[in-house]
């Protein structure tokens, strides 16, 4: 695909163009912009010498209709890496579900506990709608994390490499060819220790930012990362690891089984990536961190802007609410 195309259809896929409302609801709740949380993965709550990590994620529609059981399964699989990506361990969740099908309901709880033997995290309460109109869920997440070893998304700098870690080892999911999914048929002490690497990077100290690659996908995660720490990045397609079989345009839109983006010192790149890999994980260097507040797509001699964040905008959270290293 040619590289202007290919930036383009980037930035106006329906995974990124989702985000655009979130500023409109922060700016519910946070007319002053001085939440540390709002941009981040998980909200941050002192404990003590430790953070407690609370986050919540909805099952998109277009899932639930396609695919019930791998969207029960999915409510638990996103809400663990929203935990991990800021170097936290998950330690419960509850749900919201509404159904009116007896067959949907099989299903989604079906892959629901799935999901809890796969990654060991328990459903420890919620709420159930027995007779609504539609099928939706919705999932929070409850973790923990050394209070001084939090991973932020808004906390990448001029200068940093750009690391992406995805498991390679997977298949496009049968019910939706958006989802790569490299989990549900591993060992379940395989994706625990591949959720593992993160909390070792966090207490390590080898990361200055990092997000788990979620529904916007590769280019569209970074994109919100780079956005909330007010700086702009390189990122270079001949590194960018990739299965055989799909095409970059589609890979860079999937929802990974398993995939972190993050940013550290140049001096630190060969140890994450070492990190990563003895965890199980593909890593490689993909790009760097510039001053300039744009996201660039760098092929060869070719290049193309997928966002320039003077006029674009994903989430809308910028620099300016003051979220770094709050606690």
């Amino acid at each position: 695909m040619n590289l202007d195309r290919l930036a383009e259809s980037l930035r106006e896929y329906l995974g990124t163009t989702r985000k655009h409302t979130i500023k409109n609801i922060v700016g519910i709740f946070d007319e002053k912009g001085t939440n540390p949380s709002f941009g981040e993965d998980a909200a941050i709550i002192e404990h003590g010498d430790e953070a407690l990590l609370l986050a919540a994620d909805g099952i998109w529609d277009k899932l639930m209709r396609a695919d019930p059981e791998w969207s029960g399964y999915c409510s638990v699989l996103v809400n663990v890496h929203d935990i991990a990506a800021m170097g936290g361990r998950p330690l419960g969740m509850v749900d919201v579900f509404s159904s009116n099908s007896d067959e949907i309901t099989r299903k989604v709880l079906k892959g629901m506990k799935d999901g809890i033997d796969k990654f060991g995290v328990p459903v420890v309460g919620g709420h159930v709608h027995p007779d609504t109109p539609y099928a939706a869920l919705d999932v929070a997440i409850l973790g923990i994390a050394k209070k001084d070893c939090i991973i932020y998304s808004s906390t990448a700098r001029p200068g940093d490499d750009i690391v992406l870690a995805i498991d390679l080892d997977g298949r496009v999911h049968p019910s939706c060819d958006l989802n790569w999914d490299s989990t549900y048929l591993k060992d379940a002490s395989i994706v625990r220790w591949q959720v593992a690497s993160m909390v070792e990077l966090a207490e390590k100290k080898l990361l200055t930012a990092g997000k788990d690659v979620s529904n916007p996908g590769i280019i569209g995660t970074l994109g919100m990362l780079l956005e909330v720490s007010g700086v702009g990045a390189d990122v270079y397609l001949d590194l960018m690891p990739k299965p055989d079989g799909v095409t970059m345009d589609h890979w860079l839109k999937m929802y990974p089984g398993m995939g972190f983006i993050v940013t550290c010192k140049p001096e630190n790149t060969d140890k994450v990536i070492g990190v990563y890999n003895d965890h199980k994980l593909n890593a490689s260097k993909i790009g760097k961190v510039v001053p300039a507040r744009r996201l660039d797509l760098v092929r060869g001699t070719e290049r193309a802007t997928v966002f320039d964040f003077t006029k674009h905008e994903i989430t809308g959270l910028g620099p300016a609410r003051g979220r770094c290293n709050s606690l």
